[in-house]
């Protein structure tokens, strides 16, 4: 092989299967030799212990994934054009999965699903708002905000803001400091009330990306919205974590007799309200600000529950190993109460987005949930996350997202 211009990390045969079978990282544990010693945020080439060449990426000296791949072939070079070229690959993607009218309103960049590491990238009309977990990415972001701004300029999209709502801890755990703020570039606002009107499946939604949940709007759903409505005409709608509405405002404008959206925060609920009366569906709807949990355990107390038809999006329960168990409880908790509360021949719209509450565990958690209710479940469908969101196999991380449609009986 030519003289390589990187650090060379030699890892174990553990790393090697992991890589050679499409997954991206390498656990800090996994590197048995580093020559010369990277630093964070150095680009390093990969070996097996046999010398075989297995990929580059970013270095990181503090975090438990010591690399996190950017390409398996030996000829690139991590330069500018090497980001554009990136860039231009996965807004062409976006393009084509998501067409000209869903286009507007979508996730542009999948972190490791797109070959950028710990990056977010959602495009709200003429708004851009990132996340960035990963040490490496936060040295080349500006050339890949770049890249995306002159991509999207293509497209007709001129890019009147760039903010960035990377405040997770993660961050801290990267060696790098939660911040929220506008990137300043030549042409960009750098002050802005974080307010956005957007149109999703023909319902507009004002969106706050500076103070909403994540990037300020979940894109993921899009498609199993459409779904979940189908089934709404003249139903009645309980939408449980209704977050800005979307669910709730789906179904109303299909057709339903009447939608009651609740969620805990009083701010969430102020704006799927507000998101109602955007849409003229209030008379429709009526708004609730309450805990879930307890919602569902006081209607089926009370009895003479109205709904027909529950629906469950709830954040995730888990975001990590650890607490797996008590998420699974709560996940349980709540389906097997929606499914005493329905009627027999009423229908359940559930989702979990956490990839530790993996489907095979998410249908058990189902099955135990509707033993224990005395019901059945007849599934109508089984569906995952947008495509603007794509999996990528071999690296489970990207398959996060369950959503199963069923009528109880």
């Amino acid at each position: 092989m030519t003289p390589r211009a990187y650090p060379a990390l030699t890892v174990t045969e553990k790393a090697e299967r992991a890589l050679r079978g499409g997954h991206p990282w390498v656990y800090g544990e996994e590197v048995t030799a580093r020559e010369p010693v990277p630093r964070s945020g150095d680009i390093v080439d990969v070996f097996s212990r046999k010398g075989r060449y297995l990929g580059t990426g970013f270095y990181n000296a503090v975090s438990k994934i010591a690399v996190r791949l950017l390409s398996r072939c030996a000829n690139d070079r991590f330069d500018e054009p090497f980001w554009r070229r990136k860039v231009a690959w996965a807004v062409a993607y976006r393009r084509t999965v998501m067409g000209t009218d869903d286009f507007a309103c979508c996730r542009l960049i999948f972190g490791e699903a797109d070959g950028f590491p710990g990056l977010t990238a959602d495009l709200f009309g003429d708004v851009l708002v990132t996340e960035v977990l990963c040490f490496g990415m936060e040295q080349v972001k500006a050339t890949v905000y770049a890249a995306l701004r002159d991509e999207l300029q293509k497209c007709g999209v001129c890019l009147r803001v760039i903010y960035e709502r990377s405040d997770s801890p993660l961050r801290k755990k990267e060696g790098l400091e939660p911040f929220c703020g506008f990137f300043d570039a030549d042409g960009l606002q750098t002050s802005d009330s974080g307010e956005v009107d957007i149109t999703e499946n023909g319902i507009v939604y004002t969106v706050n990306y500076i103070t909403g949940q994540k990037t300020g709007f979940f894109l993921d759903q899009k498609y199993n919205r459409l779904a979940a409505a189908r089934l709404a005409a003249g139903r009645y709608v309980l939408d449980c974590f209704t977050h800005t509405g979307s669910f709730a405002l789906n179904a109303a404008r299909a057709g339903a007799a009447h939608v009651t959206a609740v969620d805990i925060s009083a701010q969430a609920v102020a704006m799927a309200e507000q998101n109602a009366r955007r849409n003229g569906l209030e008379a429709r709807m009526d708004f609730r600000e309450a805990d879930v949990f307890d919602l569902l355990s006081d209607l089926f107390t009370r009895g003479n529950s109205p709904y027909d038809y529950i629906i469950l999006d709830p954040p995730a329960f888990t975001k990590s190993n650890a607490t797996l168990k008590a998420a699974y409880r709560g996940y349980k908790e709540i389906n097997l109460k929606a499914m005493k509360l329905l009627p027999r021949g009423g229908y359940l719209a559930t989702c979990s987005c956490s990839h530790f509450m993996t489907d095979e565990l998410f249908c058990r958690m189902l099955a135990e949930a509707a033993a224990d209710a005395g019901v059945s479940l007849r599934q109508i469908e089984g569906r995952q996350q947008a495509p603007d969101h794509p999996i990528l196999w071999g690296v489970p991380e990207t398959d996060y997202l369950k959503f199963y449609l069923f009528q109880v009986v």
